[in-house]
């Protein structure tokens, strides 16, 4: 394989790994958008959750850390479900979100990480297959901000019903799926 044949190889797993495989994550994504669906708000919340999950699968793919599916697929779960209970308790963003984010980052990189290592970087391009991994995942996120603007956001909401016939409803959905996954990543990840 040649090095753009790489690079394009782990950009395409890295947006398959949201769209369609990631449902988890697609989740995460919809429930940051919510909170506020002003576009460029939610654009520098996922690049933060890009550059945190980076890191993150960045350090466990190469072997610096060594994180436990366990734990880390429950946390996943958890912050699904706090980001989608933020957005019922909440009417606007916090200061404190952008930090939040990144922590919750950090995170879902150690579950790319276990993902990704069944697959393996190759050693001689390990940096730029991981970099067109995490460029891929950040495709994969604009594509579910931008479906989620384009099919409800744009037209809804300026509405004075939006948060509680759209936001509300659906981040109650997201979180109770999440509250499920919790459960079951406690009592069945290995």
């Amino acid at each position: 394989m040649t090095y753009f044949e790489i690079l394009i190889q782990y950009l395409q797993l890295g947006f398959s790994h949201v769209i369609p495989m990631g449902f988890d994550h697609i989740l995460f994504i919809v429930s940051l958008f919510f909170l506020s669906s002003n576009i460029k708000t939610v654009l520098i919340q996922c690049s933060v959750f890009t550059v945190a999950h980076s890191l993150s699968l960045g350090l466990a793919t190469a072997g610096y850390i060594m994180p436990n599916a366990s734990i880390i697929e429950p946390l996943i779960a958890v912050s699904i479900l706090f980001t989608a209970v933020e957005n019922i308790v909440h009417s606007e963003l916090n200061a404190w979100r952008i930090f939040l984010i990144f922590g919750f980052g950090l995170i879902h990189g150690m579950g790319f990480a276990n993902a990704l290592k069944e697959i393996g970087l190759p050693k001689n391009q390990f940096l730029s297959s991981l970099l067109s991994f995490n460029l891929g995942v950040e495709l994969g996120q604009i594509t579910v901000i931008l479906a989620a603007y384009f099919l409800v956001s744009k037209w809804f909401s300026n509405k004075v019903w939006y948060k509680e016939r759209i936001v509300y409803p659906i981040s109650s959905i997201i979180g109770c799926i999440a509250l499920y996954w919790t459960i079951e990543r406690i009592l069945f990840v290995n």
